[in-house]
Protein backbone atom coordinates (compact mmCIF):
# COMPACT_ATOMS: atom_id res chain seq x y z
CA UNK A 1 0.00 0.00 0.00
CA UNK A 2 1.06 3.46 -1.17
CA UNK A 3 -0.78 6.83 0.14
CA UNK A 4 -0.58 10.36 -0.28
CA UNK A 5 -2.32 12.86 2.12
CA UNK A 6 -3.58 16.29 0.60
CA UNK A 7 -5.18 17.88 3.53
CA UNK A 8 -7.93 16.25 4.71
CA UNK A 9 -8.23 13.86 1.76
CA UNK A 10 -6.13 10.49 1.16
CA UNK A 11 -5.22 9.01 -2.03
CA UNK A 12 -4.29 5.17 -1.61
CA UNK A 13 -3.02 2.47 -3.77
CA UNK A 14 -2.94 -1.18 -2.73
CA UNK A 15 -1.31 -3.77 -4.76
CA UNK A 16 -1.58 -7.61 -5.43
CA UNK A 17 -1.98 -9.86 -2.95
CA UNK A 18 -3.34 -6.87 -0.12
CA UNK A 19 -6.59 -7.35 1.08
CA UNK A 20 -8.91 -3.99 1.14
CA UNK A 21 -10.81 -4.26 4.69
CA UNK A 22 -7.52 -5.33 6.39
CA UNK A 23 -5.35 -1.94 4.83
CA UNK A 24 -8.17 0.34 5.38
CA UNK A 25 -8.13 -0.58 9.19
CA UNK A 26 -4.33 0.01 9.05
CA UNK A 27 -4.23 2.99 7.26
CA UNK A 28 -7.14 4.68 9.80
CA UNK A 29 -5.60 3.05 12.83
CA UNK A 30 -2.21 4.91 11.72
CA UNK A 31 -3.56 7.83 10.38
CA UNK A 32 -5.96 8.71 13.35
CA UNK A 33 -9.07 9.05 11.25
CA UNK A 34 -12.23 9.17 13.61
CA UNK A 35 -14.86 9.79 10.15
CA UNK A 36 -14.10 9.27 6.64
CA UNK A 37 -16.27 8.51 2.99
CA UNK A 38 -14.45 5.75 1.47
CA UNK A 39 -14.83 5.31 -2.39
CA UNK A 40 -12.91 3.36 -4.65
CA UNK A 41 -12.53 1.43 -7.78
CA UNK A 42 -10.04 -1.55 -9.09
CA UNK A 43 -9.23 -5.19 -9.85
CA UNK A 44 -9.73 -8.21 -7.49
CA UNK A 45 -9.97 -11.77 -7.50
CA UNK A 46 -11.34 -12.85 -4.22
CA UNK A 47 -14.51 -11.15 -2.53
CA UNK A 48 -16.52 -12.61 0.62
CA UNK A 49 -19.67 -9.80 0.62
CA UNK A 50 -22.26 -10.22 2.63
CA UNK A 51 -26.66 -10.03 2.67
CA UNK A 52 -28.03 -8.78 6.22
CA UNK A 53 -31.62 -10.80 6.46
CA UNK A 54 -33.49 -7.97 8.33
CA UNK A 55 -35.41 -10.66 10.10
CA UNK A 56 -33.11 -13.31 11.43
CA UNK A 57 -30.74 -10.25 11.86
CA UNK A 58 -28.06 -12.30 10.29
CA UNK A 59 -25.35 -12.17 7.64
CA UNK A 60 -25.35 -14.44 4.79
CA UNK A 61 -21.88 -14.79 3.39
CA UNK A 62 -21.36 -15.10 -0.74
CA UNK A 63 -17.92 -15.84 -1.98
CA UNK A 64 -16.72 -14.76 -5.75
CA UNK A 65 -13.27 -15.90 -7.54
CA UNK A 66 -12.12 -14.84 -10.39
CA UNK A 67 -11.21 -11.77 -12.61
CA UNK A 68 -13.10 -9.20 -11.16
CA UNK A 69 -13.59 -5.30 -11.60
CA UNK A 70 -14.61 -3.30 -9.00
CA UNK A 71 -17.95 -1.59 -10.44
CA UNK A 72 -18.26 0.26 -6.88
CA UNK A 73 -16.12 0.84 -3.63
CA UNK A 74 -18.24 3.15 -1.27
CA UNK A 75 -18.77 3.71 2.26
CA UNK A 76 -17.40 4.89 5.41
CA UNK A 77 -14.71 4.44 7.95
CA UNK A 78 -16.16 5.52 11.59
CA UNK A 79 -14.93 4.98 15.22
CA UNK A 80 -17.16 1.75 17.23
CA UNK A 81 -15.31 1.66 21.10
CA UNK A 82 -12.10 3.68 20.11
CA UNK A 83 -11.10 1.58 17.22
CA UNK A 84 -11.62 2.01 13.56
CA UNK A 85 -14.86 0.73 12.07
CA UNK A 86 -15.34 -0.50 8.47
CA UNK A 87 -18.52 -0.11 6.71
CA UNK A 88 -18.16 -0.71 3.18
CA UNK A 89 -20.13 -2.15 0.52
CA UNK A 90 -18.83 -3.53 -2.85
CA UNK A 91 -20.26 -4.50 -6.72
CA UNK A 92 -17.86 -6.48 -8.62
CA UNK A 93 -18.44 -7.34 -12.64
CA UNK A 94 -17.24 -10.87 -13.54
CA UNK A 95 -15.96 -11.16 -17.37
CA UNK A 96 -19.25 -11.53 -18.42
CA UNK A 97 -20.69 -8.38 -17.40
CA UNK A 98 -22.38 -9.78 -14.11
CA UNK A 99 -22.50 -8.00 -10.82
CA UNK A 100 -22.23 -9.17 -7.57
CA UNK A 101 -21.73 -7.26 -4.39
CA UNK A 102 -23.36 -6.38 -0.99
CA UNK A 103 -21.82 -5.91 2.55
CA UNK A 104 -17.70 -6.11 2.04
CA UNK A 105 -16.21 -8.60 4.23
CA UNK A 106 -13.02 -9.30 2.61
CA UNK A 107 -11.60 -8.44 -0.65
CA UNK A 108 -7.84 -9.03 -2.43
CA UNK A 109 -6.58 -7.44 -5.18
CA UNK A 110 -5.37 -8.72 -7.97
CA UNK A 111 -4.13 -5.56 -10.13
CA UNK A 112 -4.72 -2.52 -8.14
CA UNK A 113 -6.92 -0.56 -6.25
CA UNK A 114 -7.41 3.01 -6.06
CA UNK A 115 -9.31 3.97 -2.70
CA UNK A 116 -10.04 7.87 -1.78
CA UNK A 117 -10.82 8.82 1.99
CA UNK A 118 -12.35 12.07 2.30
CA UNK A 119 -11.96 13.02 6.21
CA UNK A 120 -15.04 14.78 7.54
CA UNK A 121 -13.81 17.03 10.26
CA UNK A 122 -15.71 15.39 13.97
CA UNK A 123 -16.56 12.17 15.22
CA UNK A 124 -19.58 10.05 14.79
CA UNK A 125 -19.45 6.41 16.61
CA UNK A 126 -21.00 2.98 16.30
CA UNK A 127 -23.38 1.64 18.60
CA UNK A 128 -25.05 -1.89 18.64
CA UNK A 129 -28.54 -1.50 18.22
CA UNK A 130 -30.98 -4.50 19.64
CA UNK A 131 -33.96 -3.51 17.44
CA UNK A 132 -32.14 -3.49 14.04
CA UNK A 133 -29.67 -6.35 14.86
CA UNK A 134 -26.69 -3.73 13.82
CA UNK A 135 -24.25 -0.94 14.81
CA UNK A 136 -25.28 1.85 13.86
CA UNK A 137 -23.98 5.84 13.81
CA UNK A 138 -24.38 6.99 17.24
CA UNK A 139 -24.19 10.99 17.45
Amino acid sequence: MEYRRFGQNIVLRLDPGEEICEKLLDLAEREDIALASVSGLGAVKEITTGVFDTVKKEYHANEFQGALEIVSLTGTLTRQDGRPYLHVHLSVGDEKGNVFGGHLNRAVVSATAEIILQILPGTVGRKFSEEIGLNLFEF
